[in-house]
Formats: structure tokens, sequence, C-alpha cells
């Protein structure tokens, strides 16, 4: 199938609200870790959402300039490409974008999708990350506004965090403290500034304890029942039953019970990507460990050009990346669910 259309997006967007399961969100950074990710959701039957981190577009636009806009539109046009061989929906995406570098990014992108829509084409991506939770409320809706109209007019659903994640992602980190939850008021300021559809679809990174990065469970204290308390304050207040469609981020060691209840209250995607980074590094350690005297020219030898060959450690990396994207679709329940 090729890459989701606008319509199909919301489509999937609507049947995982609907049936309380999220799409897996896999942050790629390569070719490779692309096609390990449509491999999981291709092996899983789950439609599902891969998308580029700042970080990620500059590391795809090359070390000598890192050009965040061109990586990422170089892996895009790539992923419309060969996601037609995959049996199933993909929409891109693009991750955490601050303040500083809108305008090295998403503005840019926003900008090609609007001018692919006016020659009758489909966008680019099908949605944009808008990280404004180092700003004052006040100016991340004020940033998220102009964003949402810009996104609207190019048929692209925004994504906006409007209080913090702890710990670092691509250069910006929130300590770890009681500032991590998101309360009522804040969710009636957001549908005030940003309405509840009719400005424009958006999906909403609410802060529930939530952390990026490595933790085990337990040393975070994750309170995804506060999603409810938002949805029906901010029901209450306009008369919109489940007004919002929720992210979940920082959801590295989460327990099967805090999932479980995110989904129930209405979180329609879940980002991946320190344990898929793990899980597709892992084989490769091992694969070096395992050959050292092979992929190394040891004592004056020649080593051996089936073990260092990228593609020989290379196919493991992307089959163990792959069975942690089954995991998560399993975890999140899109697993068996993608639109036929």
């Amino acid at each position: 199938m090729p890459i989701a259309t606008p319509e199909v997006y919301n489509e999937m967007l609507d049947r995982a609200k609907a049936g309380k399961f999220a799409y897996p969100a896999i942050n790629v950074t390569s070719t490779q870790t692309l096609h390990a990710a449509l491999r999981g959701f291709a092996e899983a039957e789950s439609d599902g959402i891969v998308q580029i981190s700042t970080g990620g577009a500059e590391f795809l636009g090359g070390q000598y300039k890192k050009d965040m806009v061109s990586g990422s539109v170089a892996l895009a046009e790539f992923a419309h490409i060969v996601a037609e061989k995959y049996p199933v929906n993909i929409a891109l995406h693009t991750d955490h974008c601050p303040k500083d570098k809108l305008d090295g990014y998403v503005r840019p992108l926003l900008a090609i999708s609007e001018e692919r829509v006016k020659n009758g084409r489909n966008p680019l991506f099908q949605s944009h990350m808008w990280d404004g939770s180092a700003e004052t409320l006040a100016d991340n809706l004020a940033i998220a506004q102009e964003l949402l109209e810009q996104a609207r007019r190019a048929n692209i659903i925004l994504e906006v965090e409007i209080t913090p994640t702890g710990g670092e992602e691509d250069g910006v980190s929130h300590e770890i403290n009681d500032s991590l939850y998101t309360t009522v008021d804040d969710a009636i300021r957001t549908a005030e500034a940003l309405g509840l559809g009719e400005k424009g679809r958006y999906l909403l990174a609410a802060s529930f304890g939530n952390v990026h990065g490595v933790y085990k469970p337990g040393n975070v204290v994750l309170r995804p029942d506060l999603l409810k308390e938002l949805n029906d304050g901010v029901a209450a207040k306009f008369g919109k039953q489940s007004p919002f469609d929720f992210v979940f981020h920082g959801g590295s060691g989460s327990t099967e019970q805090e999932i479980r209840t995110a989904l129930e209250n209405g979180v329609v995607k879940m980002n991946l990507d320190t344990d898929t980074q793990y899980a597709f590094t892992r084989p490769v350690a091992d694969h070096m460990f395992r050959n050292y005297d092979g992929v190394l020219k040891v004592d004056g030898e020649v080593g051996s050009k089936k073990t260092y060959d990228p593609r020989t450690w290379g196919k493991l990396a992307e089959a163990g990346m792959a069975a942690r994207v089954v995991e998560a679709t399993q975890n999140l329940r899109s697993a068996g669910n993608k639109i036929k």
C-alpha cells in the first residue's frame, strides 16, 4: 500500500480511538531502520506511524551539512516508493521540534506540503509535531495556532506538546518533577486556542508523568488516568465528549497496566525510540563480539569479508528492530487491525 493519504490517516486515528488501541510511532534515522519499521508493521498486520526527529533529520542530512530538511525530505520520498511493497498503511510524521528549530525544519516542510497540495498532490508528511513545552503555555499556543492554520492548508495534522515531558530528547530537557502533569486548566486553554477540530485536527501530547529515555518500571510515576480527567474537564465546558486524541511520549519501561489505562483514556499514538534503538543495535553488537577476528584484520590477517560486510550484520539489525515493532503493536493492540 502507498503512504497513507490524509483521508486514510484520519481514518486510522478514528479507528484507533473507537477501538481503544494506538499506533506505535517508530523513530527512524536511515533507510535501514525505515525498512525495519515497515517490516515490523507488515508482520504484525498493523498500520503505523514512522517519524523523524530533528536529530534524526540532521543525521539523515549527512555529517557534512547536517541539513534537516533535505535529510527528512529524502527519506520521506524514499518511503513513498518502498512503502508500496508493504501491505499496511503508514503515516509519515516529524517528531519533537522546539522553537529554535521551527524555521529550519517544520516550517519549510509545511511549505513543501502546502505547495504539493496546491498542485493537486498529497502532502509529503501526514503530520508534524510542534514541541513548545519549553515555552510559556501562552507562547506555546500562539505558535501552535499559526502552525495549525498552515497545517490545515496543507491537509496535515499537527501534534502539540503543551506541558513538559521529563528527561532529554534532541536537546530539549526537563526536570522530573510535579510540572510533568498537565492540568484541566491547561487542557481548557488549549481547546480555547486551537479549537476541537473546527480549526484543523491536532494530536495532543499531554503530560502524565512521562519521561524520555531509559528507565525501569516504578522509577517514574505515570498517571494515565489523568487523561480521562482532561477529556472530562474539556467535555464539561465545551460539550464534546472525548475531545482529544492523545499521544503517549516517554513510554519506554511502561507497565502493561499503564499502557492499557492510557489506551482506554484516548491515546492513539505512542512514540518508541529508545527501545527500538536498542533492538537494532543489540544484534550488531552480538555479531561483532562473536566474529571479532573476522570483522577486524587481527595480527596482520585479512579478516572475513562475509562478516564485516554491512549487509551481513545489517540484516540482523533489521530483524531485531522489526521484532520489537511487532511487540509494540501487540502491546498497543494495533496488531491485526490494519485497514483492509
